[in-house]
This record gives structure tokens, sequence and C-alpha cells, in this order.
């Protein structure tokens, strides 16, 4: 296998502006580091399931059954569309609050993993993009397919964290620069939400 060429292909895919790459950013600037990087296991996670959807062959049903890829889409769409507009409605994350007011930190981290997971797992595109790329470096006559695949999904997902992580750290900077400036948060909640709903549009369109 071409590992090399895989990586690169992966690298510029990640480095491509979207709504994976939009979240943890945006996480970090307004929450902090450590939930961006929840945000980031959630995304890795379903990475992880649309390897072995695409392993298992399961992308095909998007081309015999269009309307299982809209009813994904739509959905996907919705869900995006309503985090930009959460984003623009409230400087912060609506977070259930402890009995003295603040919130609990596993509850934060937790909703930012599952932001992550379903912004992904939500997106038809990341399992057609798995199930198109994968099968192109994976070899009958150079081993056992499963093992193949089991590699290359590793690779995967393993590169998509380490992009996520540094996505997290850039937003958890622009924290540090928003701090302290109304006008800035404002900015960047408007900037951030109006970006999310318009990838929502788009993955409807």
């Amino acid at each position: 296998m071409e590992l090399w060429l895989f990586i690169v292909a992966l690298a510029a895919v990640y480095l491509l502006p979207g709504p994976d790459m939009l979240l943890v950013l945006h996480t970090g600037s307004l929450q902090g580091r450590s939930r961006a990087l929840a945000t980031a296991a959630g995304l890795a996670v379903a990475r992880g399931l649309h390897v072995a959807l695409a392993a298992l062959g399961l992308a095909t049903l998007f081309v015999t059954a269009p309307w299982t890829f809209d009813a994904v889409r739509y959905a996907g769409a919705a869900y995006l569309s309503w985090i930009g507009l959460q984003l623009l409605r409230a400087p912060t994350e609506p977070l259930p609050e402890a009995p003295d007011g603040t919130v609990p930190r596993k509850a934060s981290h937790r909703l930012a993993w599952r932001r992550g997971l379903l912004t992904n797992l939500l997106n038809p595109k990341s399992l057609l993009f798995c199930s198109v790329l994968l099968p192109q470096f994976v070899h009958p006559d150079q081993g056992p397919v499963l093992l193949q695949f089991a590699l290359l999904g590793t690779l995967l997902v393993t590169i998509g964290l380490l992009f996520d992580a540094l996505y997290a750290t850039l937003g958890a900077a622009l924290q540090r620069w928003f701090a302290g400036s109304p006008l800035k948060a404002r900015l960047q909640r408007w900037t951030f939400g109006s970006l999310l709903i318009g990838f929502g549009l788009r993955l409807a369109a």
C-alpha cells in the first residue's frame, strides 16, 4: 500500500475548511481546549464508525436507495443549522447547571463530545468519502483485506484526531484573543454561527 500517498490525501482533506474544523475551532475559542478536545474525540469515534460502515459496504445503500442518503443529509443539515442558530442566540452553550449555579464539568464535556459525534455521523458525505478513498489503497494481493482496511481506518482516525487537536489549540488561542472584548466575542459568535448554518444549507442543497 502506498501509505505516504494516503497520508498526504488525508492531510489535504483535513486542511480544507468544513463543519468539523469549524466546530472544534468554535468550541476551543468559546469553552477552552479541553472541551474542544472532547469534541475532537466525538469526531474521531464518528470517523471510526464511518470506516466500519464503509468496510461493510453500507454506502452502497445510498446508491440503491437514494432516499436514505437524502434522509441522513437533511438530518445532518438540520443539526448543523440548529447548532448555528444556538450560537447566534447566545454567547455560551445552554448547559445544565448545578445547584450552586455552576456548569458541571462532566456534563459540558459530554455535550461537546456528543456534538462532535453527531456533526460527523450525520454527514453522509463522510461515509461516502471513506467508501471512495479507502478501497483505492486496498490491494487483495498484499494481504487480508480486513487488516488493510483496519490499518487505513486507524490512520484516517488518528490523523484526523491530530489535526483536530491542532485546531483545538488554535481555538484556545482565539479564546485569549477574544477575552475582555464583547465586540470580538459577538463577532466570533456570529461568524461561527453563520458559517455553520451555511454548511447546513450547503449540505441540504
